[in-house]
């Protein structure tokens, strides 16, 4: 494990510092879905970084990446590890310089099982959080303090509402309802940076529908390391991610479902 925690850490500060560096110096933009969805070259180099030394260091495991890589890996198991990758989370801040971006990766063993670590750097604050099994979640090496319980209606919640999904009642609704029950809404564009957030107590809870496993694992990893809780609760036809202290989580939960 502390191999692993030790190499986790390594290749998403290297990514970071890939990736803000060849934005320095300037770069190539392509939309995916949306205007807002987009992905430079700094995306790919960085995600190329971390998967070379990943099969350099862990050739048996799997890899699973943002940017389209996927390896199961020499062993070709089933059951193999598997490492999921976001080299650049919250691309748009990055390109737009917010510096709400990072670059995040989870070791688990399945996209739908509680993941082994998780780590994510954000070079604009040059914090390094890491989390997982047997090692509870540190910034720059020093532990965070344990996640209190509290209840909703006094902590902030993070979560992303994206204007084409406004004429969606079975998404629109169940989110206003968990709005509605927090002190304050923040959106800061990077799911790894709120939930790092969240497991330093910056942020009360996070709540986003329909994430994919390399914005989810990596800041879950840290919240369950960090003592709080990181779930997926089935609402209204959608797969809601939901983390923060015990509390909270269930109280998202119950308002999550109606």
């Amino acid at each position: 494990m502390a191999a692993d925690v030790d190499l986790a850490g390594a290749l998403v500060r290297a990514a970071g510092h890939l990736a803000a560096r060849m934005l320095a110096d300037g770069l190539t933009v392509r939309h995916k879905t949306s205007i807002s969805d987009v992905v430079s070259a700094a995306d790919h180099a960085a995600e190329e970084l971390v998967v070379t030394r990943l099969r350099a260091e862990r050739p048996d495991d799997a890899i699973v990446g943002e940017e389209g890589t996927s390896d199961t890996g020499a062993s070709g198991a089933a059951t193999a590890r598997t490492w999921y990758v976001d080299p650049v989370d919250g691309t748009y801040n990055f390109l737009s310089g917010l510096p709400a971006w990072c670059a995040a990766l989870a070791l688990g063993p399945s996209q739908t099982e509680a993941p082994i670590l998780g780590a994510v750097y954000q070079p604009g604050t040059d914090e390094l959080w890491v989390g997982g099994h047997d090692h509870p979640t540190t910034r720059n090496g020093v532990r965070l303090e344990p996640l209190a319980d509290k209840p909703l209606s006094q902590v902030s919640l993070a979560t992303y509402l994206h204007p084409f999904t406004l004429p969606d009642d079975s998404l629109r609704e169940p989110l206003l309802r968990a709005m509605g029950g927090a002190a304050t809404v923040r959106m800061l564009g990077s799911g790894s940076v709120e939930l790092a957030a969240v497991a330093a107590g910056r942020l009360g809870a996070s709540v986003q529908a329909n994430s994919l496993p390399w914005d989810w694992l990596p800041g879950a990893a840290l919240v369950l390391a960090a003592g709080g809780a990181a779930k997926i609760v089935e609402a209204s036809g959608h797969r809601w991610h939901v983390a923060g202290s015990h509390q909270t989580v269930a109280e998202l939960s119950e308002l999550l479902r109606g």
